[in-house]
């Protein structure tokens, strides 16, 4: 017996290849080597089974890494290399499956082809496939909160009301009244799903199609539930607390797995995401973990230098010492006065102090008499503008 090739060599691509590449490449091969194109053609339809094979264990992650780790051996049970593994390629496998997922449906001619007794009419038939309803999962829920700058900063607890689907209570999520039951759709027989085949230049193509009968349900209800008039589900308001974490900012969402719209026939429950909006502070700016402020202080203070308060959040004060002879537009940090990063709260930003020396305004005569013997005081102390000008405009 010839030995296998290695799976990523068959579909023609590496081995840290993306699901994404692995899917094209699988798509374009199977319609080149696909055995309705070449009826006869023995080593085609050994290539199209071999790709098949391929690709149905490296699309799967878990088979993929299984291969990835033991090889072919992964899949033999006589050589005992797999984890338990799965049983080989065998007959029970519905390489039909993987090609309609591309294609919506497969080429006639193969083993797979479902006719129930009146296929080859050229006008199409119902067939059906054996098995329940696919299962669908709920749709997510989108909603909003506000919430003020402080809370976004240390975190919170905040109310959220949502709508959301939720299977009926009366009916169970049957959609059938109370007393009664669904029954199986006779079109479908339950699946929810038919192929429709019909002729074409290649041959025979297949197409699998919701059931319209059934409406993909699988089941016909003849007496609808009177709650929620036969859906099923219902829409139902929503209200609880969510845990809004320190450091979060405007325009950031939180997701809570399994809070959105219940699924259908099985499928995992929709996911509520929570947008967050953050008002803004009169003081402070933020920016990422970092906080931002504009700080008035007096001409006395800029010139002689002085200790002053600053308000940093959460209600506190602290001490920030302003050097003599400091100008407007100075900026001052302060570690560790910021916000706390989002994923490790106990490192914080920092808070960037920037003073704005104020000019003294409605001055009263003894203060201007004051001022204007301090600026004779000063002697030549216009000698630093006047260079300006001189250096500038050459005066």
């Amino acid at each position: 017996m010839a030995e296998k090739r290695d799976y990523y060599e068959v579909l023609g691509v590496s081995k840290g290849a993306s699901e994404e590449e692995i899917k094209k490449a699988y798509k374009g091969l199977a319609k080149k080597y696909h055995p309705d194109l070449h009826p006869g053609d023995a080593e085609a339809e050994a290539k199209f089974k071999e790709l098949n094979e391929a690709y149905s264990v490296l699309s799967d992650p878990e088979k993929r890494q299984q291969y990835d780790r033991f090889g072919h051996a992964a899949f033999d049970p006589t050589q005992g290399g797999g984890q338990g593994g799965f049983n080989g390629f065998s007959g029970d496998f519905d390489f039909g499956d993987i090609f309609s997922s591309f294609f919506g449906g497969g080429f006639g001619g193969g083993s797979n082809r479902q006719n129930n007794g009146r296929g080859g009419s050229g006008r199409g038939f119902n067939g059906f496939r054996n098995s329940s309803p696919r299962p669908v999962d709920g749709d997510d829920v989108k909603t909003r909160i506000t919430i003020e700058f402080e809370e976004a900063v240390f975190g919170c607890k905040h109310e959220v009301e949502f709508h959301r689907m939720e299977s009926c209570e009366a009916c169970r999520g049957t959609g059938a009244e109370k007393g009664t039951k669904p029954e199986t759709c006779s079109t479908c027989r339950g699946s929810g799903r038919v192929i429709v085949q019909q002729q074409s230049l290649f041959g025979y193509m297949q197409t699998e199609r919701q059931c319209s009968d059934c409406r993909g349900s699988g089941k016909i209800v003849r007496n609808p539930c009177s709650a929620c008039n036969g859906k099923g589900h219902i829409r139902t308001a929503k209200k609880f607390d969510v845990d809004i974490p320190a450091g979060i900012n405007h325009g950031q969402t939180i997701v809570l797995r399994g809070q959105g719209s219940s699924g259908k026939n099985g499928g995992a429950n929709g996911d509520l995401i929570i947008e967050v909006r953050v008002k803004n502070h009169e003081l402070f700016e933020r920016d990422g973990v970092n906080l931002f402020c504009e700080i008035p202080i007096s001409f006395a203070d800029a010139a002689l230098g002085a200790d002053i308060e600053i308000p940093v959040l959460g209600g506190e004060k602290r001490k920030l010492e302003i050097p003599e002879g400091t100008q407007t537009g100075k900026r001052f940090t302060m570690r560790g006065e910021g916000v706390p990063e989002l994923n490790n709260p106990k490192r914080r930003g920092d808070l960037y102090v920037t003073v704005v020396v104020e000019t003294p305004q409605n001055l009263n005569g003894k203060q201007k008499e004051l001022l204007r013997a301090f600026a004779q005081s000063l002697g030549d102390g216009n000698q630093k503008r006047d260079g300006f000008f001189k250096k500038l405009f050459g005066l």
